[in-house]
């Protein structure tokens, strides 16, 4: 954990790029959403989440721009300089629009997030290309191929798919994701590395094991892995941890962004 007045969970994209994932803490949001609530669709005041979304913004070092998700592979790219100003924006965007992942240039000068909840946060730049990037990965756009689209769009915008590096980051695991055993078998069959057991012998899916399987075999040569279980770990926002309690609850981030010169 760093803290940099925010706790965040980074991981390593090389040399110039910054990035991480928050926690639940470091916010102003009240219970359910304590803390650090990032997303705007959970019936949290808006006031609070853009509050939040400066707070990542600070700390990122960029304003950070998010999407409105929608378990789809649409993919938006930023490539030019945003009409707004930095991290400390007074009316942060709160969406670029659909898509569940998103490509930055260098001449975007602008952070990449990506909201969870126990769905796949994954984070991706290529330092020498100036390209970062995120994607959503539920259980319907990873197997719908989110994950290799945002890797063509990368490439499209002058990334080396072989000097990518990537985060797959705090998500449901596979021994929590409890599903039908027909829906594990029509996921298993786009991606097989998603075929799992719960721990209590049930039908389940590994969504992490799922994206990580899908940039291997882009070409993806490192692939890190927080191994984090956002139902079994509370320091992160977990839906089906809440719903399983009758309660709602907020969004982290995955966030990523070039680091200001």
């Amino acid at each position: 954990m760093t803290t940099d007045r925010l706790p965040v969970l980074e991981v390593d994209l090389g040399p110039g790029v910054r990035a991480g994932f928050t926690t639940r803490a470091g916010g102003v949001s009240p219970s359910p959403w304590d803390s650090l609530n990032l997303g705007l669709g959970v019936h949290d005041d808006a006031a609070r989440v853009r509050a939040n979304r400066r707070r990542a913004s600070t700390w990122l070092g960029r304003s950070v721009r998010f999407s409105t998700q929608v378990h789809g592979t649409e993919v938006v790219v930023l490539d030019r300089e945003p009409a707004d100003g930095g991290p400390g924006d007074a009316d942060p965007v709160d969406t670029v629009g659909d898509a569940d992942a998103l490509v930055a240039t260098g001449a975007s000068a602008v952070g990449l997030g990506v909201l969870v909840a126990d769905c796949v946060p994954v984070l991706l730049a290529d330092a020498g290309s100036g390209v970062v990037a995120t994607a959503h990965a539920g259980r319907r756009g990873l197997a719908d191929g989110v994950v290799p689209a945002v890797l063509r769009s990368m490439a499209a915008a002058g990334a080396d798919l072989r000097s990518v590096r990537a985060a797959v980051g705090p998500a449901v695991c596979g021994a929590c994701y409890e599903v039908p055993a027909t829906m594990r078998d029509e996921v298993a069959v786009a991606r097989p590395a998603t075929w799992s057991t719960t721990s209590w012998g049930t039908a389940a899916l590994d969504l992490p094991a799922g994206v990580a399987a899908d940039l291997e075999a882009a070409g993806v040569a490192s692939v890190e892995r927080t191994h984090v279980c956002t139902v079994e770990d509370d320091r992160w926002f977990s839906h089906r941890r809440a719903t399983r309690s009758g309660a709602t609850t907020g969004r982290f981030a995955g966030l990523v962004a070039l680091a200001p010169a």
